[in-house]
């Protein structure tokens, strides 16, 4: 079989928005499947949790979050979430370049991002007296966005500006890396080869060992990598990524169950259909069911 090259990676993912008004905005319920896979894109981000709570996995740093949270996700950060409790989360995400002219007046607006992990940390600091201001920030911009009133789109641009600047006056750190350390970037790198070559091999029976000899480690080395940049084990995350690509096939397939199980890596019906139960929350023949 064929491993990830050298310097192979998750590819960015390509966040496609519109030109003039480059900018998505929308709550979430819960976690769906895709965003607790390890995974990167070409916008900045802004995730503000309305309700409950879980916990992300950012360049392998662990960050709890409660309700009335703030987390900055840049577009460079490799990062998971998984809910714990009720999890309602408004995420915003945007192109930096609708913030090139207010570079010009501003050279230092986009410091919350360009400076993270030096100045600034991806969950802002729930405790300082100018976190309310925040929050309060981004729910105007939202109902801006949703009432799409005359001038919508200067006032959506207005309350991010807004926001970007206070963050970048109230929550500036004197130095950020003091805060303890995740996963260094060339370990982050080395996860991705690995995780590529999941996704690419999706049916091959992986083993620890044959996982840890893509990055050239040992078991124990990697699984502990591993697991400070994903949040869990390398072979649960492997069924994880399996089970994805099994309800994807029931949902869009007429293929058999058990001919899923197969192309997923299962090696025995009874094992899938466990597991299936176990991490979905029901049966295939159910999720298909479902769809039909």
């Amino acid at each position: 079989m064929t491993l990830a090259r050298t310097g192979e990676m998750i590819p960015r993912e390509k966040v496609v928005l519109d030109k003039r008004y480059p900018i998505y905005i929308a709550d979430t319920i819960g976690v769906s499947s895709p965003y607790q896979k390890l995974h990167w894109h070409d916008v900045l981000e802004i995730n503000y949790i309305k309700s409950g709570s879980g916990y992300y996995i950012i360049n392998g740093k662990r960050f709890e979050f409660q309700q009335g949270d703030i987390l900055l996700i840049n577009s460079n950060d490799l990062h998971c979430a998984y809910e714990v409790q009720d999890l309602v989360m408004q995420v915003i995400e945007f192109d930096m370049s609708w913030f090139l002219s207010s570079l010009r007046y501003d050279p230092e607006i986009l410091s919350p991002y360009k400076d993270m992990g030096i100045h600034f940390t991806n969950l802002l600091d729930r405790t300082s007296p100018h976190i309310e201001e925040m929050r309060a920030l981004l729910l105007e911009l939202q109902q801006e966005h949703e009432q799409a009133l005359p001038s919508y789109i200067s006032m959506v641009h207005a309350h991010l500006l807004r926001f970007l600047s206070c963050v970048n006056r109230y929550f500036r750190l004197e130095d950020a890396r003091l805060i303890s350390a995740g996963v260094s970037s060339q370990q982050l790198e080395k996860m991705r080869q690995v995780i590529h070559a999941m996704e690419e091999n999706l049916s091959y029976p992986w083993t620890l060992e044959e996982l840890a000899a893509i990055v050239y480690l040992s078991p124990s080395r990697f699984s502990d990598i591993f697991r400070r940049s994903v949040g869990t084990s390398p072979l649960e995350y492997l069924i994880q990524l399996r089970l994805e690509h099994a309800l994807m096939l029931l949902e869009q397939t007429q293929m058999k169950v058990m001919d899923i199980a197969m192309e997923c890596g299962f090696r025995s019906l009874s094992n899938f259909n466990h597991l299936f139960k176990k991490h979905v929350g029901q049966s295939p023949k159910h999720a298909r069911t479902r769809q039909n």
